[in-house]
This record gives C-alpha cells, structure tokens and sequence, in this order.
C-alpha cells in the first residue's frame, strides 16, 4: 500500500466486495457447478478473489455518506479476459454490482489490492474516509447532511460571532456565542429548544477598544446585548476566555468519529480565522455550519421558493447569498435586537438555524427590564465589567434609547447629571468614566478631568461624530 498515485476518481464506481458478490449470485441464480470449474479457485473465498491484484481507490457515496473501496468497470473486463485466457471460459458481467456514485471530486490514491491483509488494512481508514467527506458536506451547506446531524439530537451547535476592526482584522472589538446542547435537551425530554431558556449565550467587550475604535463602514454596536450581562474584558483575556467556551463543549479529537461539538457562523470562514490567528484549539473533527451557505444550498435547490429582494422587489438569483439580516427576513424574523453586535449576532445565527430546522420555533424576545449589575471596579483590576445599558446610534443624536434600555453612559449622564459608580467586590464604590471605563476609590477623576482629556484629544486631531471618536487626521 506505500507504493501509490493519484487519479482521477471519475470511473471508479464499483465496490470491489460487492463484485465478487455479484458472481456468487450469479452463480446460485444460474445454476452455474463454479466449485467444478478449474477457475473455481477465484471464487472460494474473497481473499481467494483478491488474487487477481484489484487497483483500488476509497471514495463515499454522495447519497448515503457511507465510505467504499471501489474498482473500474475496465477492471472487472480485465478479470474476466483473464478467465479467457487461461480457462478458455467466458464469465458475464454480474449486473447487480453495487455502483457509487462518489462525493469526491480531486485526486484519490491508487493501491492494489491482492490479498486480504492488504485489503483489511485499507478498510480501516474508511471511516475516517467518510468523516472527511461528511465535513466537507457539512461545510458545503449541503441540506441532506445538516439534517441528519440535526436530526441525531446528540450535538451541541456553538455559533460565534467576532467584531473587528476595518482597519486592523487582528484588531478584535467583541466576540460573542450562543450554545445549544441537543444531547442535553434530548436526555431530558425538551425538545425542541426553547432559545431564550435553553440557549448558553455570552457577549464579551474589549474595553481597550470599545468607544476608541469605531468602525466607518460597518458600525459594531457593542453597548446593545439584549440576552443578558455584556462583560468589558482586557484584550490579553480574550484567548482564554474563546478557549475555556469550547473547551467546555468540545469531545476527543479523532479519526473516525465527528466531534459532539459543531461550530457554527454566518459566513463562518472569518470567525474560523480569528480563531486560527488567537491560536484557539479546535480538534480537527468538529464540524461547521455556515449558515449562509446552508440557504444558499436550500434555496438552489428550491426549497425556499421564490424571493424577492425587499428593497428592490426583484427576483433573487440562483446562487446568491443573504446577509445575516436578509436570512432573518426571509425566515418571518423581524429581529427583536440591534445586529452587528457580537453577541446578538451568533445568538440569531442559531435561531436563524433553528428556525430552518424546526420551522415552527417560536422568535424570542428579550426581556427589556433584565438588570445588569456591575462585578469589577475596573478594567486595571483584570476583572470584567457588566454593561447596563441598551441603545442605538443616530446619526443625529449620538444614541437613542432602546425600549427597557437607558441609552449610552453618556446619555445617562446627561439626563441624571451625576456620575454613575459601580461596587466592586470588596463594595468599594468606583467612579465610571463618560467613556465607560471605571477608576478604583481613592484615585480621583471627575468631570474635570474628563473635559481636560477631551480638549487634549482636540488638540491631536480627534473629534466626536455621532459613530463615536474617530481621528480626522488619518
């Protein structure tokens, strides 16, 4: 088996075993006294049968995802020219071989196989043959394989969701997840999954960024998590914090098995970068699901029907790609919280494959008077920082208050005319900055202080738009 090349597996459609018991069929059908025969020899075991040196490649059904050693049409002739020659009898073609029809589509490696050890040794790596396919099905979009892993109940989907800066992608601003344990759910009779209670979600600031770094293109809106405490975390924290998640969901890395864990991400191949560059560990037998691609698959295959685009009304075309925004849209969601922030993001992310799983999923809706209280006196301290307040950015106003929500701290500010204090574990009182970082008791800041940093920032070419603190002179 060390000795191989690659070819194309276009014609290696027969499964080997499946050949030699096509003949014995035959022969039982026919009548045919084959144990008579000076040929019967070929036929009196399979490892008698492997003799003739069959060429070889292992490919897996498109259809059933199981994994087979497959052979030539050209190969059986040249078994049966061999009867021929040597026998001077002629063997029919069995016409009840099983053909596969293969998912794989680049080069395979091409062994001969001519006895059993060899051939037992190959059959051992066709699971892993067909977990790679199965991953690459996955990864694909392809309805039939998501559905299945879905439909097993013994997984747990994680969706992720990153926000970074346009100028610097290794730049992160936020990073978020929602999780649902279906093996879980299942073991204990709750199904299907209610999101609002049975979602594990969490929402994560990087509070050496937030209100500094602001997108121009895209604006993140990292002050509006709707499904419970926002944490303000050091940037050196984030890596542990991405890793100690999946850590908690992932199973053992092998060859032969899907991992219980199944990532998922609207365009997920960015996420899947920032983890890359964060060095976060990912046992390669996880799967992942990016949900544009599953639409994008469904609707090809007209399982979606006709969409029109909502602010056009034209016709969407095949192989086109929705947005995050439009998948909900087109799945009767009208979003009940701001997208583009991390949190909010990988938690409709899992709706929204939810909802294409299991259509009758109700939308849930955030509870507007959810309390947040503060754990840490401040980011110097290394803890993390519960956000309290919910808003949207305008252009005209800075930020407009959400229902249930108080708008940012400097809004909150304004209307209360005081300077909001947050206890820290000791109940030490701490001053909160208009920016939202805190200071610990004892080290001063006020208001003054605040102005006397913005004439600074003035001074150096930073100005305040209705988007946040952006630089002019860049």
């Amino acid at each position: 088996m060390a000795d191989f090349r690659l070819v194309n597996p276009e014609g290696w459609e027969y499964d080997l075993q499946s050949v030699y018991s096509a003949y014995i069929g035959y022969f039982q059908l026919h009548n045919v006294p084959w144990y008579d025969r000076t040929w019967g020899q070929f036929f009196e075991t399979f490892e008698q049968f492997l003799g003739f040196s069959w060429p070889v490649i292992t490919v897996t059904d498109s259809w059933t995802g199981r994994a087979h050693i497959v052979t030539r049409l050209t190969t059986v002739g040249a078994f049966i020219k061999m009867i021929k020659t040597r026998f001077g009898e002629t063997l029919p073609t069995p016409d009840n071989m099983l053909k596969v029809a293969h998912f794989e589509t680049s080069q395979r490696h091409l062994r001969n196989v001519a006895d059993w050890a060899t051939y037992k040794k190959l059959y051992t790596t066709l699971p892993a043959v067909a977990l790679a396919a199965f991953k690459t099905r996955v990864r694909a979009g392809e309805p039939k394989a998501i559905r299945e892993l879905w439909a097993k109940r013994d997984k747990t989907f994680l969706a992720i969701d990153f926000e970074w800066s346009e100028r610097n992608p290794a730049t992160f601003l936020e990073w978020g997840y929602a999780a649902v344990r279906c093996g879980h759910l299942e073991a204990v009779g709750a199904w299907p999954p209610i999101p609002e209670s049975n979602y594990r979600k969490g929402h994560y600031i990087i509070g050496d960024y937030v209100d500094k770094i602001v997108n121009k293109h895209c604006p993140t809106y990292p002050w509006q998590y709707a499904w419970g405490d926002s944490q303000v975390i050091p940037r050196t924290k984030l890596p542990q914090i991405v890793q100690s998640v999946i850590s908690s969901l992932v199973s053992p890395d092998t060859e032969t098995t899907a991992n219980s864990l199944v990532l998922v991400g609207h365009g997920v191949s960015s996420d899947i970068q920032r983890l890359e560059e964060t060095k976060i560990k990912i046992p390669h037998n996880v799967l992942i699901i990016d949900t544009a691609s599953f639409e994008r698959a469904l609707f090809n295959a007209g399982e979606r029907g006709t969409m029109h685009d909502p602010k056009t009304g034209k016709l969407r075309a095949q192989g086109s790609t929705l947005s995050l925004g439009g998948l909900l849209h087109s799945l009767g969601i009208d979003p009940p919280c701001t997208l583009h922030n991390a949190g909010n993001d990988a938690f409709l992310c899992l709706l929204a494959l939810q909802k294409m799983m299991e259509p009758g999923t109700a939308t849930p809706v955030p509870d507007p008077d959810v309390r947040r209280k503060s754990k840490s006196a401040g980011l110097a301290m290394g803890a993390s920082l519960p956000v309290a307040f919910i808003g949207h950015l305008t252009a005209e106003s800075g930020y407009l208050k959400s229902p249930g929500g108080s708008g940012s701290p400097r809004v909150r500010e304004r209307e209360r005319g005081v300077v909001d204090g947050v206890t820290n574990e000791m109940g030490l009182v701490g001053r909160v900055s208009k920016y939202g970082s805190a200071s610990p008791p004892g080290t001063g800041g006020s208001w003054k202080d605040d102005k006397d940093r913005d004439r600074e920032k003035e001074k150096e070419g930073w100005v305040k738009s209705a988007r946040g603190v952006r630089s002019v002179t860049k």
